[in-house]
């Protein structure tokens, strides 16, 4: 691992980093509650709740959904790779990256809010919640770009502490999920369904199913628990001092320095091939985020209970790939780290898409009326639902793992004094490609009249970002 300058590694002024007995310093701690808390919102809106819902109700058709989940992304993604790189080289100008994460959370807060008011008829129209999904995309990378480039401050001059908190980062934002997914089956969806004890008799807060109201307090919950969370890491992360420089000084320095780092990206050489490859890989995996809810909620038909538990059982094995993947960073490094949960996350994904109700693996048909259920529970009663369910397991802990192991490749191989700027070309690899990557998918869809169909291009994007890869020197196992 690259070593982290005094000037990334130390607490700003009045902020000192008291450790604790876990061995982690409080910032350290901080930070990684504050990512846990952030990524609830790509669990419940993004993935297993609320974009089912937008796909299923609002939209009312899978296929025509899923374009349209696409499209959005395809907008956000583009507005992401116009503006990230140039934040993360201004806000190291600048210098604190704080003040601008307050201003995503109070954009990010009363858009998330306003979700609970998405519905078919005498609420949101379907157009302004298209709007609202594209700006908290957009606001949410840019809190990505800013919160990353703290990872070394909070970890401190540590070796093997950056791939640590960055796994643990993930791991308690899918424990976080899990709760939350798991109160909203207990307390939401499962009351009036089964007569089970413990479960209510109706659902918590006077919430009302046929208005769909389960699914749209999803909003509401990611924007309480992201607020929260938030609290210790303004409090106890350290944050980077203050320059001098002024908003638009700062703006117009970062401009240089982003001019200065692509032009010089042949000094980088390892760097700006991971980049690159980067740019493949990432597309697909946000995209097997992106639309894999989509593609289980059309594939098996499934409705808010089989997803909620979909999401809560995917959500557990998430968090064992952020605790696997700083092992295999230290044991494999993170070059290799990210081929092998690459390569995993490929094969699960092609042996996904031979799945069906009536479908096992491309080759074997199978019959519901003709074969018994498995067992007698009020979901995943057949042999393909919960051989889809398995394959789906294995997908979080390859793409949980990876974004982590990524994250600590960068950082092994980037300037420690240049952290923020590269995050932001870090966002850029992650985004500049999203656009094409989900306009890929709305075309395959369209033309292939089939969710499948639409996922061939992110099977492409995988195979040639993990070849890429093999280019990149470093990122070897920590001595």
């Amino acid at each position: 691992m690259s070593e982290v300058s005094a000037a990334a590694a130390v607490p700003a002024e009045g902020e000192p980093m008291a450790p604790l007995k876990s061995g982690l310093p409080r910032g350290a701690l901080a930070w990684i509650l504050q990512q846990g808390a952030r990524d609830p919102y790509v669990i419940l809106i993004t993935i297993y709740i609320f974009s089912p819902y937008f796909s299923r109700v609002l939209v009312g058709d899978p296929v025509a959904g899923q374009a349209l989940v696409a499209n959005i992304s395809t907008t956000y993604g583009l507005l992401t790779a116009l503006t990230a790189p140039l934040l993360g080289a201004m806000i190291e100008q600048y210098g604190p990256r704080k003040p601008m994460l307050g201003g995503v959370l109070a954009v990010m807060v009363p858009a998330l809010v306003a979700l609970w008011w998405a519905m078919p008829a005498g609420g949101l129209p379907l157009m302004a919640t298209s709007a609202l999904l594209i700006v908290l995309g957009l606001v949410y990378n840019w809190g990505d770009v800013l919160s990353n480039s703290l990872l070394g401050r909070a970890a401190g001059d540590v070796p093997g502490r950056a791939a640590l908190i960055s796994g643990l980062g993930y791991a308690v934002a899918n424990g976080l999920s899990v709760a939350l997914l798991i109160f909203m089956l207990w307390g939401m969806v499962l009351p009036g369904q089964v007569d089970w004890p413990g479960v209510p008799h109706a659902p918590l807060f006077g919430l009302d199913p046929a208005r769909n109201e389960p699914s749209r307090i999803s909003g509401p919950m990611a924007a309480a628990v992201m607020l929260l969370g938030a609290i210790p890491f303004f409090l106890w992360t350290p944050d980077a001092a203050r320059t001098g420089r002024s908003w638009m000084a700062s703006l117009r320095a970062g401009v240089g320095l982003l001019r200065d780092i692509f032009a010089n990206l042949r000094g980088h050489r390892d760097v700006a091939l991971f980049l690159g490859a980067r740019m493949l890989y990432n597309d697909g995996m946000t995209a097997l985020l992106v639309f894999g809810g989509l593609l289980a909620a059309g594939l098996m038909k499934w409705g808010a209970l089989e997803m909620l538990a979909y999401g809560i059982s995917l959500s557990v094995f998430g968090v064992i790939g952020g605790l696997v993947a700083p092992w295999f960073d230290r044991v494999l490094g993170p070059r290799k780290a990210v081929q092998i949960e690459i390569a995993g996350s490929l094969a699960v994904l092609v042996a996904t898409l031979g799945m069906g109700r009536e479908k096992i693996l491309y080759f074997w048909t199978y019959d519901p009326a003709a074969h018994a259920p498995i067992w007698n529970g009020p979901l995943f009663r057949t042999a393909p639902e919960l051989i889809y369910l398995g394959l789906g397991l294995l997908i979080a802990v390859f793409v949980t793992a990876q974004y982590a192991s990524s994250r600590t490749l960068l950082i092994r191989l980037c300037p420690a004094d240049k952290t923020a700027a590269f995050f932001g070309l870090y966002a850029l690899s992650g985004t500049a490609t999203v656009w094409l990557g989900s306009l890929l998918v709305a075309v395959a869809t369209a033309i292939f009249k089939s969710q499948v169909g639409g996922f061939l291009p992110i099977a492409a994007l995988l195979g040639l970002g993990f070849c890429g890869l093999f280019l990149v020197r470093g990122g070897d196992p920590e001595t």
